[in-house]
């Protein structure tokens, strides 16, 4: 018998969790949480809520930035992987077909009816990797296209198709990639004219900015790309699987079909790291052309029964309590009871996104005293005003949300997809009263301002 107790272990040690972290992992975690006063000890959580030791609920508007689609501790998806380790599964041999994998690409597939064959691996980052890789393969050209101030993950492949410089600096050289602005049919058309380009992959909706792309635009992209011999990849990490009131975001607009999508994220339901690359049929055969280059892409972890146990689970979910239509009519309602707001608050400039991916957006205000309040924050630090609005949802309203991005003055609202009306309703109230508070001269909402610009010179 082995001597581990892990609750005994957590009952001893948990209260040093921001010590543990200075001391051993990414030490500027909990220097920052310290700072912004985000350094919370939840206890528990379940559903779209968490609890700390008195008992006080604070709602999640950012569902682990979009990974806890269905809430936390959904028990379906609990229950599967109960069943899932009670049936002690001769898991991984990687010499051999287990059913699982083949039963959820079959149900994954069932939501992009054109596309035909799967690839599991263990993240958002490690689908688009594999995206790159099948795509220049397939196409045997090098280049791929991104957008400017894309996000598709952290790793050297994916960071190449990165749009933000603040992610990319101090780890060149990387892939021979190129960026075009969003909604650019021009610039991409010039890329696609030297005959380089393998495909070009997009976010539906940016997760920086949450910046929807143009009517219209990707449609007229697949045209360009399918002319110049070149593919569309869909990336659908943080947008897929209902986030926007759609199965896949692409699916918002007509006559799209992306030669591979990356999912991952929502997938795990909240618990067991998981990614898919969705893709053609005449590309993986091109990948996977022979029995020589039947592991030419893999991944040691990838298809497990747990992870496979889950997002089946999670599909299975997401159909019977009619996620998908719910995340549409739950964000319509959030989004547009917040755009009420704009004449109201002139620091609110737009509300935008689509189904529960809704993007609030800060502007200069014309009034002297706010512009003058406005100005200082902007001198020393672009987005931190938008950060002076998620600290008070936080600490007097207890609601967990996150800005878009860095030097962004975009809140960005990811909830699980099963929130409420009873959600929008205390959204909105705190929201409200945080915006009073602003425009009102708040003054200890513009002192902690000023305590943000004194942290910010100091980073310099």
């Amino acid at each position: 018998m082995t001597g581990f107790d892990l609750t005994k272990l957590l009952a001893e040690r948990g209260g040093e969790r921001y010590d543990l972290h200075t001391r051993h992992l990414n030490h500027q975690l909990p220097r920052m949480l310290h700072t912004i006063g985000f350094d919370k000890v939840y206890e528990r959580a379940e559903g779209a809520y968490f609890w700390d030791a008195d008992g006080q609920d604070y709602l999640d508007m950012l569902a682990g930035f979009g990974v806890m689609g269905l809430g936390r501790h959904h028990p379906v998806v609990r229950q599967a992987l109960h069943d899932v380790l009670d049936a002690q599964l001769a898991d991984l041999t990687r010499f051999d077909c287990q059913p699982l994998p083949g039963l959820l690409a079959e149900k994954l597939l069932t939501h992009a009816p054109h596309l035909d064959r799967v690839f599991f691996g263990n993240s958002g980052t490690e689908a688009v990797e594999t995206a790159l890789k099948f795509a220049r393969y397939a196409t045997g050209r090098p280049r791929v296209l991104y957008c400017t101030h894309a996000f598709h993950g952290l790793t050297t492949g994916s960071l190449s198709v990165n749009g933000e410089d603040g992610f990319r600096d101090g780890f060149a050289p990387l892939l021979p990639d190129t960026a075009v602005a969003l909604g650019d049919l021009a610039a991409l058309e010039r890329e696609l004219k030297r005959g380089d380009v393998a495909g070009f992959v997009i976010e539906p909706i940016q997760g920086k900015g949450v910046h929807p792309t143009p009517p219209g635009y990707l449609r007229a992209a697949q045209e360009l790309l399918h002319r110049h011999k070149a593919l569309l990849i869909a990336d659908e990490v943080q947008t897929g699987l209902g986030r926007t009131g759609d199965f896949f975001a692409y699916q918002h607009e007509d006559g799209v079909e992306p030669d591979l999508v990356c999912v991952a994220k929502a997938l795990s339901g909240g618990y067991v790291p998981v990614g898919a690359t969705l893709g053609k049929d005449w590309i993986f055969k091109k990948v996977y052309s022979s029995m020589d280059r039947v592991l030419v892409h893999s991944a040691s972890f990838g298809a497990n029964a747990q992870a496979m146990a889950a997002g089946l689970a999670v599909l299975s979910v997401l159909e019977d309590e009619r996620l998908v239509a719910g995340a549409r009519r739950t964000g319509e309602l959030l989004r547009s009871r917040l755009a009420e707001l704009i004449p109201r608050y002139e620091l609110l400039h737009d509300v935008r996104g689509r189904g529960l991916m809704i993007g609030i957006e800060f502007g200069r205000p014309k009034s002297l005293g706010l512009r003058s309040r406005w100005t200082m924050l902007q001198t020393a630090r672009k987005g931190l005003f938008a950060q002076m609005v998620v600290v008070p949802l936080l600490q007097r309203h207890r609601i967990l949300t996150q800005v878009s991005g860095d030097h962004l003055e975009v809140i960005k609202l990811i909830p699980p997809l099963i929130i409420g009306e009873r959600e929008v309703d205390r959204f909105v109230e705190a929201f409200t009263a945080v915006m009073d508070d602003a425009h009102g001269g708040g003054g200890l909402m513009w002192d902690f301002g000023r305590t943000l610009v004194k942290q910010a010179v100091a980073n310099r």
